[in-house]
């Protein structure tokens, strides 16, 4: 393939939004090149590595990595706790711990039943599998074969690009979970996120309390 294509494929991937795949990249070339040009998808990989043999050996921040069966541009893991921090700045997409448990449910033992979810949980999970599916991070997939024939759950390709991964057998096994639950970063920033939660409830509570004061 000619070397020029790097760089096209390059830009295709830095425009796109979303993890663009190789079926896509190569739409796109030949739509305007030409039916007849031969590219392939294993091309597509050279293309790719290539690309990320040069960011290393130009010592980039980024790469181009795999993610929900298509390309897309992130940062180095080397700066993930850099990145890390500002995300426990941004409240708007963050997830409570209950959420995040249950997502965590959802995704190890999809598809799931609610009444399933509940009993691992030991709580009602009805708001928070409607903040899930709201987010688009699980989605509906079937219903049962038993009595009442209740819903299915399952993750989604926009819970892959939420954590970072290419596809569900990429999520951690136990033994995993368990030294990255004891590293002593991630109980840091555990502990960041659980001190702006709080910090967060406490807020609503003053507002709350302000509310009441007011219409009375």
């Amino acid at each position: 393939m000619d070397t020029v294509y790097h760089s096209i494929i390059e830009a295709l991937i830095f425009s796109s939004d979303e993890p663009i795949p190789s079926k896509m990249l190569i739409d796109a070339i030949k739509g305007l090149d030409g039916s007849d040009i031969a590219i392939t998808t294993e091309d597509i990989e050279e293309s790719v590595d290539s690309l990320n043999k040069r960011y290393d050996s130009e010592s980039r921040s980024f790469s181009i990595v795999r993610l929900a069966g298509g390309y897309v541009f992130a940062t180095k893991p080397e700066y993930a706790k850099y990145l890390g921090y500002l995300a426990t700045e941004k409240s708007k997409r963050r997830l409570s711990a209950a959420a995040l448990e249950t997502l965590a449910i959802i995704a190890y033992k999809q598809p799931i039943t609610k009444p399933e979810i509940e009993s691992i949980r030991g709580v009602n999970s009805d708001s928070i599998i409607a903040t899930l599916l709201e987010k688009t991070l699980v989605t509906i997939t079937g219903r049962a074969e038993k009595i009442g024939r209740p819903l299915l759950y399952g993750t989604t390709d926009e819970f892959l690009k939420y954590f970072g991964l290419n596809k569900l057998s990429d999520l951690p096994k136990p033994r995993e979970i368990e030294e990255i639950l004891n590293d002593e970063d991630f109980i840091e920033q555990k502990r960041k996120l659980l001190m702006s939660e709080i910090e967060e409830n406490i807020e609503k509570d003053i507002e709350s309390g302000a509310g009441e004061s007011q219409n009375q």
